[in-house]
């Protein structure tokens, strides 16, 4: 698939310290004192590797890209093939990306990282499976002088940038679209909390935010949280707590992402259930965008990877390089982790994708096709919303 270019353990909720708002008008007024250097001809070319802003490298770099399981589709999907065309076209063809999966191991994570020191690629963006367990590796990279930018999950150590979402929004949105799906039974009805593995730190900010709209508006059953976000962890509890509660007294279950919704909606089929709750995600899976349309998932958090990936690739190359206008156009968001304060931060907004504004969202973004999307099996579906 052909994607589009977008141009010029304990674990504690990372902390913001700015906005997405104060970003981008920041990000804008940079923008303006870039073209206007230009002007003045006191940078012959912002976006070309003869920039006179003392570049510390030119375009033939290394970028370490290190992610952390093939079970959440986007990542091998769209956040690997995004960053990689994006380092490309920002160094004429020239950079490299040096890619590494964990599977879902951190002891593998962890080897990667470190090969990937003592190869000494030049910068280092991880998405780390374990936040805590990574940050020895984090200082080893610091020790060698290769920066480290964490990438879609905050990782402790001395980490220089970070790349990622309003994550505790995203929660709230998944709670805001609980509430609204139970109505006016909201008060009274029994809830299931599926949330996601508790060594990933945003999975503190997903259960923060969606507990801020959920206490006092519902009743929550049953809770769990699901190791390495594995679909067959969240199917078993899943089945735990229809034990517990009664298939007939579920009213909805709050899953923090995709993958265990589509266990959950498996877990309430193998239970007899003849009409399935509202059940929230995250990620937009293409699986969980179809089930939105056939009715079996009520929602899912669509965050753009395009601008996650996008971002990501840009700081890490403008790092390297040393093109510190356009570095720091981007991080203009602060974050605190529990072993660093006031990390530059660069946060891209969500929104709750439904049967609604799939068109509006991941159709527009050209994350999918409807062709992708309305395969046989969910054609009078589409039809029935207008997706055709």
């Amino acid at each position: 698939m052909t994607l589009p270019l977008r141009k010029a353990p304990e674990v504690r909720s990372p902390i913001l310290r700015g906005t997405h708002l104060s970003r981008i008008a920041t990000a804008l007024a940079a923008s303006a004192s870039a073209l206007l250097l230009t002007a003045c001809g006191a940078v012959e070319d912002l976006g070309g590797s003869d920039d006179a802003t003392a570049l510390k490298k030119g375009d033939d770099i290394t970028v370490g890209l290190l992610l952390p399981d093939k079970d959440t589709a986007r990542f091998e999907a769209f956040d690997h093939p995004i960053f990689a065309k994006e380092v490309a076209a920002l160094t004429h063809g020239k950079g490299k990306v040096d890619y590494a999966n964990a599977e879902a191991s951190q002891d593998k994570q962890s080897r990667q990282f470190q090969e990937m020191v003592s190869k000494k690629v030049d910068i280092i963006v991880v998405d780390a499976l374990d936040a805590r367990a990574i940050a020895p590796d984090v200082q080893k990279a610091k020790d060698a002088g290769i920066p480290v930018i964490a990438y879609d999950r905050l990782a402790q150590g001395p980490i220089d940038a970070y790349v990622s979402h309003d994550n505790e929004l995203v929660g709230e949105v998944q709670a805001r679209a609980v509430i609204e799906a139970l109505g006016s039974k909201a008060a009274t009805s029994k809830i299931v909390m599926m949330n996601g593995d508790p060594a990933d730190p945003n999975t503190a900010s997903f259960k923060a935010g969606a507990l801020s709209e959920l206490k006092g508006k519902v009743r929550i059953a049953e809770e769990y949280d699901t190791d390495k976000w594995s679909p067959a962890v969240a199917e078993a509890n899943m089945k735990k707590a229809i034990k517990a509660v009664g298939l007939g007294e579920i009213a909805a279950v709050y899953s923090a992402n995709d993958g265990m919704a589509g266990a959950v909606i498996d877990a309430l089929k193998q239970a007899g259930a003849t009409s399935i709750p509202p059940v929230t995600g995250q990620d937009a899976n293409l699986d969980a965008v179809q089930r939105v349309v056939s009715g079996e998932q009520y929602m899912t958090v669509y965050k753009s990877f395009l601008d996650e990936a996008t971002d990501a690739a840009q700081m890490a190359v403008y790092k390297v390089q040393g093109k510190d206008i356009q570095y720091d156009a981007l991080a203009q968001d602060k974050v605190d982790s529990p072993t660093a304060k006031d990390i530059p931060a660069t946060l891209v907004p969500v929104v709750a994708l439904t049967r609604d504004n799939i068109k509006d969202t991941v159709i527009a973004d050209g994350v999918y096709t409807v062709r992708q999307i309305c395969t046989a099996k969910y054609a009078a579906d589409c039809a029935a919303i207008g997706l055709t």
